[in-house]
């Protein structure tokens, strides 16, 4: 079980928006499960209906002693029930998941999960997801060690190999005085990538799964670093870490498992992702390095420091007096993406760099990208024109792909989600 704090969504448009046709509006399946954290599927609840979606909820009975039916069905504007023979006339336990486009399970418990995973089908929910053909979210949610008993772990592996996206739990307070994984992935988190996997309409209307990342382990690194000169000061950049971010959720959301070694990022975690958090170059080096040996494809989305200081001060540096400064000596930090790339352990690793580049009075952007790709050895690299403060920091993003047989694919601006996209449509064209 869990717990997370409020949050509060933007409105566009209610349940009941007379300027959304009902035809208009994808059908949405909510199913709730028997946790302390079904308080914070009211928010996401909103967030759905808010956004233009059609929401039918379906609890479980024990998802209704910690939320009652009232409060489902004033958020949602339909009926809510838990039992499959309420209103039988109707047949809800085949109409409902027949109907639905997108069927989301938050907090999914460890019963729920074990239930789906062997086809169970006691009640309305998990009738719901046997007679369910389109995509299907669960957001885990239960105490840490349920999660980490080798049974809920079997049964995610079940759902993942079938197609389905399971967010792992998020790290935090639990119930009572426990702190570890086990908590409801933030309702936004849940939010975006419900939106992602509703977005890929043409893969659910030709019956094919968005999960095409399922198997796959994925190790991303985000963010810039940061090399001290004293306790206080240090060398660093302006990444936001927002594409790496962006890297990281779309790929659990396609059904890869998601390594993100973040360097100095305030973002939250994305849901269903395992954050490693880092300060300096050489520490993503040291990480990135021990871990590229169990990736099917590493994106090195951060912002590295290419120099350290060859000494760090104890202790703060003081102003003197006769206003000298202080002569900083610098020194190379190794080159990860070039390291990965030339020492691959794996013939079917796909590596790809990124290159923030503002060109020179001899080059151009494209022209410094396509050398550092030559000398990089990685087989795509992004290549972002940052000149004049653009990029860093915001939410969207231009670049142009270039990869080893000379291709270069042009991105026009959009959100860093949608570039994510791009990128892992291109990673997996190297698995198929």
């Amino acid at each position: 079980m869990s717990a997370t704090g409020d949050q509060t969504p933007g409105a566009t448009h209610g349940p009941g928006d007379p300027d959304v046709p009902a035809k208009a509006r994808p059908n949405v399946v909510l199913g709730v499960g028997g946790g302390i954290a079904a308080y914070k599927v009211c928010d996401l609840l909103r967030r759905l209906t808010e956004s233009g979606h059609s929401v039918r909820v379906v609890p479980t009975a024990a998802a209704l002693e910690f939320v009652g039916a009232a409060t489902w069905a004033a958020l949602s504007g339909q009926p809510v029930t838990a039992d499959p023979f309420d209103n039988v006339q109707e047949v809800p336990h085949v109409r409902i998941g027949k109907a639905a486009e997108l069927v989301v399970v938050a907090p999914a418990t460890a019963n729920l999960i074990a239930k789906a995973a062997h086809g169970l089908a006691d009640d309305l929910l998990t009738n719901t997801l046997l007679t369910a053909r389109c995509p299907i979210l669960f957001a885990a949610a239960m105490h840490t060690e349920m999660w980490e008993h080798p049974a809920t772990q079997a049964n995610v592996a079940t759902l993942r190999s079938r197609g389905i996206t399971v967010l792992d739990p998020a790290v935090g307070r639990l119930t009572g005085a426990d702190t570890g994984r086990g908590r409801l992935p933030e309702p936004s988190e849940i939010f975006a990538i419900s939106q992602l996997m509703l977005a890929d309409e043409a893969a659910r209307a030709a019956g094919q799964s968005v999960a095409d990342l399922t198997g796959k382990h994925v190790l991303i690194s985000a963010g810039g670093t940061r090399e001290h000169l004293d306790p206080v000061r240090y060398l660093g950049n302006s990444s936001s870490g927002k594409q790496g971010y962006a890297l990281a959720r779309i790929a659990a959301a396609r059904g890869a498992k998601v390594t993100l070694v973040a360097a100095n990022s305030e973002l939250p975690d994305p849901a269903g992702v395992q954050v490693v958090p880092v300060t300096s170059t050489r520490d993503l080096y040291d990480e990135i390095t021990g871990r590229a040996g169990d990736a099917d494809a590493i994106v090195m989305a951060a912002a590295p420091a290419d120099f350290r200081p060859v000494d760090v001060a104890e202790h703060k540096i003081k102003k003197t007096s006769d206003g000298s400064v202080p002569a900083v000596s610098l020194v190379q930090n190794p080159d990860i993406l070039q390291t990965i790339s030339h020492d691959r352990r794996r013939a079917d690793q796909v590596i790809v760099g990124f290159a923030a580049e503002t060109g020179d009075a001899e080059h151009d952007v494209l022209e410094l990208g396509r050398a550092k790709l030559e000398r990089k050895g990685c087989d795509l690299l992004v290549v972002n024109d940052v000149s004049g403060g653009k990029v860093f920091g915001s939410d969207n993003n231009e670049a142009v792909i270039l990869d080893r047989e000379g291709n270069a694919l042009p991105v026009p601006s959009g959100s860093k989600d949608a570039l994510a996209g791009v990128i892992w449509n291109l990673v997996a064209t190297h698995w198929h």
